[in-house]
């Protein structure tokens, strides 16, 4: 039995939930969002809260109840809060610059990166080097932080490139002399 799957997922004030089928909508206030579940489980709205179920006892269906019902309260928590992933970036003559909808990287390469922000994200430049990607579906701003971060990833030895806030770099020893 899922012990995610089994907790109702609550619907805050101000977030509109719709059900048909296996599809869920859900509207707050900043946004939309849609998601279309897997057919091995049953999703349904009462009293406010929304219900995932396996629709079957067969393995699969109990693998994607926790899933389902973990997409759906990210589908919620986007919609009424959103998500954001802080990036640092470390090195010299490193930095980042936002200008309306290009982020432009100076990472140490020949020449600048010029990454197009999509439009469902938004990307703010705390500081040179430091960057904020939020929007309000999950899976999307973690695949954009991840994409940035792939620009130059952290190497060991320096600790030199983009890292996500709070990340650990295992640093190594250098060559003994």
């Amino acid at each position: 039995m899922s012990r995610i799957g089994k907790n109702p997922v609550a619907v805050p004030q101000g977030v509109e939930v719709a059900v048909d089928g296996n599809t869920v909508r859900v509207k707050g206030k900043l946004g939309a969002l849609e998601r279309t579940l897997p057919s091995d489980v049953n999703v349904a709205l009462e009293d406010g809260k929304v219900v995932v179920a396996p629709a079957n006892d067969e393995r699969r269906g109990r693998a994607m109840w926790g899933l389902s019902r973990t997409l759906v309260a990210n589908m919620v928590k986007g919609v009424s809060e959103g998500f954001t992933v802080k990036l640092d970036i470390n090195g010299v003559g490193y930095r980042a610059a936002v200008d309306g909808k290009l982020l432009t990287l100076q990472l140490g390469y020949s020449h600048d990166i010029k990454y197009a922000v999509p439009a469902d994200i938004e990307i703010k430049a705390e500081k040179p080097t430091a960057l904020a990607i939020s929007g309000i579906d999950k899976q999307r701003v973690g695949q954009i932080a991840a994409e940035i971060r792939s620009f130059r990833s952290p190497e060991p030895y320096k600790g030199k490139g983009v890292k996500y806030e709070g990340e650990v770099i295992v640093r190594k020893e250098g060559k003994k002399k």
